[in-house]
């Protein structure tokens, strides 16, 4: 099995640690793309159509030959009206080319948004995405990381760890076109991913940073390993998960 250094929160060489099996695992990009793509869809909300909608009217159908109020006796074209007082015809109302019609094709719950993935080709796009974000070697640390409190503290440690040019320079947030412009939200475009063992102070500490996020071994996702389905994102492990990462893995499952 392959090893790789431990180094501390200082970013000296503190010993050596046995990789798991997902470091070994080649990288496919069609199974990391497929993944990120069926847990995007589990973000997607359904949406519907009031059933009752351009329907709430007086409007009838008369297409009877035999029936004088149907629109072949009026000089007028034959569609859902409005019913007027004296048997006089109002609005086209009702059909999709009407002013306040129904819709032509309404959203339907019973769409399937979900694109399902097979736990087995999950987990194998996961160690993919883990094994790409160790180009030549991973970056473990000692886990004095996870009981890091301050954003500052933590900043200082991927300092240490030579990971300035990715953290301190992370470009100007942008703000994407269209209705989001009304509410300024801001995007960071993705630097350093955090993987930790549990739930601990280093959570908070280092989500503040820009670009930056922060996960624990058993809440990875692919999205996360490999923003956008682009895989070789830098990641930050730390010794007590590398050591859980084959257990979790294979409790891994999006369905």
């Amino acid at each position: 099995m392959a090893t790789a250094n431990v180094l501390s929160i200082e970013g000296n060489s503190k010993g050596a640690i046995e990789l798991p099996k997902a470091f070994s695992e080649a990288v496919r990009q069609d199974l990391i793309t497929r993944a990120v793509v069926a847990e995007n869809t589990y973000m997607l909300q359904p949406q519907g159509h009031y059933p009752l909608a351009g329907m709430q009217t007086t409007a009838a159908y008369f297409g009877a030959m035999h029936s004088y109020r149907t629109g072949r006796h009026m000089g007028k074209a034959i569609r859902p009206r409005e019913k007027l007082g004296g048997g006089v015809q109002g609005k086209v109302k009702i059909i999709p080319s009407a002013v306040k019609g129904k819709r032509a094709h309404p959203h339907l719950v019973e769409k399937i948004l979900i694109e399902r993935i097979n736990k087995r080709e999950y987990q194998k796009a996961l160690a993919s995405a883990i094994s790409a974000t160790a180009k030549d070697s991973p970056l473990i640390v000692e886990d004095k990381i996870e009981e890091t409190k301050r954003t500052k503290d933590m900043l200082n440690i991927f300092i240490k760890l030579k990971l300035s040019s990715y953290v301190e320079n992370t470009p100007r947030p942008s703000i994407k076109k269209g209705i989001r412009r009304s509410t300024k939200m801001r995007h960071y475009r993705k630097s350093v991913l955090l993987i930790v063992s549990k739930e601990s102070p280093a959570l908070k500490a280092a989500r503040n940073m820009a670009g930056v996020d922060v996960c624990t071994v058993s809440s990875m996702r692919a999205n996360l390993l490999a923003p956008g389905g682009n895989p070789g994102r830098v990641a930050v492990w730390s010794e007590s998960a590398i050591k859980q990462l084959d257990s979790a893995i294979s409790k891994y499952t999006l369905n």
